[in-house]
């Protein structure tokens, strides 16, 4: 496997560091891939841009650092803004539907030729009755989208990493987001 380059990207307070961790404690420990992850964020608690980029690889990673993600999960549309150029050609672009404007994400797949698949992870993690476990959703999506994480080990991450107690509601969280992914494998969305 060559290295693949993950970014996720929106505002402090949606749990974005939260679902690095889970996909890469998912592949690292329970499927022996080798990831590195580098977070960043704005220096106030909620509401600022943050990101986090996790380079996956089965072979040891030489350098931490996402220079071109071939995947972006995008939470907002700030984050969509700051970190869609660098999206490689013919890469995945996975949006939170209600929070990144259409014509714009269309814009880009057009001219860039990625694959885009939408989700309203904040409206599935609402019908749950908390908002902030949208990331939950949006682990679910990219688990199902991308095939990259079996379900069960992104599971057994989700259950290991969320504060105690809120196991079944992220699990729940989680089991919307992948089964609105699966919908779109089945019917394949995007350019």
């Amino acid at each position: 496997m060559s290295v693949v380059e993950l970014q996720i990207a929106g505002f402090g307070g949606q749990g974005v560091v939260l679902a690095g961790m889970t996909i890469g404690r998912g592949l690292v420990l329970y499927d022996n891939y080798h990831v590195s992850l580098t977070q960043s964020f704005g220096p106030e608690a909620r509401g600022s841009a943050c990101s986090v980029q996790l380079m996956i690889s089965s072979d040891p990673v030489m350098y931490p650092y996402v220079q071109q993600p071939g995947m972006l999960v995008a939470m907002s549309q700030e984050a969509f803004r700051k970190f869609s150029p660098h999206l490689r050609d013919g890469g995945l672009l996975l949006v939170e539907e209600d929070l990144v404007g259409p014509l714009v994400r269309d814009d880009v797949a057009l001219a860039r030729r990625v694959r885009v698949h939408t989700v309203p992870a904040t409206r599935l993690a609402e019908e749950l009755g908390r908002r902030l476990v949208l990331n939950m959703v949006m682990v679910g999506f990219f688990t199902a989208i991308t095939g990259l994480l079996a379900p069960d080990l992104a599971r057994r991450a989700v259950r290991e990493l969320v504060p105690q107690g809120t196991e079944a509601l992220n699990l729940a969280a989680f089991e919307k987001g992948f089964a609105a992914g699966m919908v779109q494998m089945v019917q394949p969305a995007g350019v």
